[in-house]
């Protein structure tokens, strides 16, 4: 089961469970579409894997299996892409 991580790790922008600006790598690190698209270029700046939009949980399911509030944050990896 997907966590549905609550941030970007680029930017730290909330991405809520039902969000359609989330995109995950295989490894579920998770992304806004803005950073993806921009700085990071579609790929994932930890594994190089490519980006795709995260699927959104049914309301219904969240609550029996709701998404992960741990943050993950790592500025420093988009920063590297950036330069």
């Amino acid at each position: 089961m997907l966590q549905l991580r609550p941030n970007c790790e680029c930017c730290d922008r909330d991405l809520p469970p039902d969000s359609t600006d989330a995109v995950i790598c295989s490894f579920e690190c998770t992304f806004c579409r803005s950073c993806a698209e921009g700085v990071l270029g579609g790929r994932c700046p930890n594994c190089g894997g490519e980006l795709l939009s995260r699927p959104r949980r049914p309301p219904e399911k969240l609550l029996k299996y709701p998404a992960s509030p741990e943050r993950i944050f790592k500025p420093q990896g988009c920063a590297k892409l950036a330069a």
